[in-house]
């Protein structure tokens, strides 16, 4: 009797020593990465996220670029980067130019714009087959903040080399319509040539040639016959990088 009433006495105080807080089945267990994601986003700092682009070297400083000062900062300009070969590549391959160097002002502002990374990003936004695609512009608001740090109004003065006329494959400067009798060249933007040239008449004489395709042909082909929306834009952007080579 008296073991019967000691074995007693121990259930009792075992049960009294129990965690009487509610137990989660086995079977509802949460594990701690659960629990994390139940906590708000923005109650906890979160890391930023890395930037994929590989960060660029700071490039010089130079003036905004001016109809007062284009002919004095790009005759500098030239003598200090006397480089003629530029790549410009994209996804449906690569384009060398060879830039022309009886026409010093254009091919020093391509190479300037070339260094200064201005090209990167933009498109080949006009193709039209058997007669010219242009490179320069984007619909990206970079392009835009480019144009404004380097200088958004300038114009080049034209840079005519009497004889020369577009033949296939050479590059020339875009160029404003409206009140430009002297014929002077946007300086962001260019095309190239690849009509035959009977069909250049008209370009002939009010257009700066300035460079010619040395190697690529073939993809300036390839991004002319594009399929194009109403305004001549491919309807798959053709990105545009650009890189000095050497002369050499």
């Amino acid at each position: 009797m008296k073991n019967i009433l000691v074995y007693f006495f121990l259930i009792s105080l075992l049960l009294g020593c129990e965690n009487t807080k509610e137990r989660i089945p086995d079977n509802q267990q949460v594990s701690s990465e659960q629990v994390n994601q139940d906590i708000p986003e923005n109650s906890v700092p979160q890391p930023e996220e890395e930037d994929e682009e590989v960060e660029e070297p700071e490039k010089q400083k130079y003036p905004k670029i001016t109809n007062e000062n284009v002919v004095e900062f790009l005759t500098n300009y030239g003598k200090e980067n006397p480089e003629t070969k530029v790549l410009l590549k994209t996804k449906k391959g690569d384009i060398e130019i060879e830039l022309y160097k009886d026409t010093p002002l254009h091919r020093a502002n391509f190479i300037y714009l070339v260094k200064q990374g201005y090209f990167d990003k933009t498109f080949f936004h006009r193709v039209v087959p058997d007669f010219i695609i242009q490179g320069g512009n984007s619909d990206l608001v970079s392009t835009q903040r480019k144009r404004s740090e380097l200088g958004k109004d300038y114009l080049l003065p034209a840079e005519i080399i009497r004889g020369r006329i577009h033949e296939y494959g050479t590059v020339s400067g875009a160029k404003e319509y409206r009140d430009n009798p002297d014929h002077r060249t946007a300086p962001y933007e260019f095309f190239i040539f690849l009509g035959p040239s009977s069909s250049a008449t008209h370009l002939n004489g009010s257009y700066t040639i300035f460079g010619r395709v040395s190697k690529g042909m073939d993809v300036v082909k390839i991004i002319s016959e594009l399929e194009t929306d109403n305004s001549e834009w491919p309807i798959d952007n053709i990105f545009i990088t650009a890189e000095v080579l050497s002369s050499n």
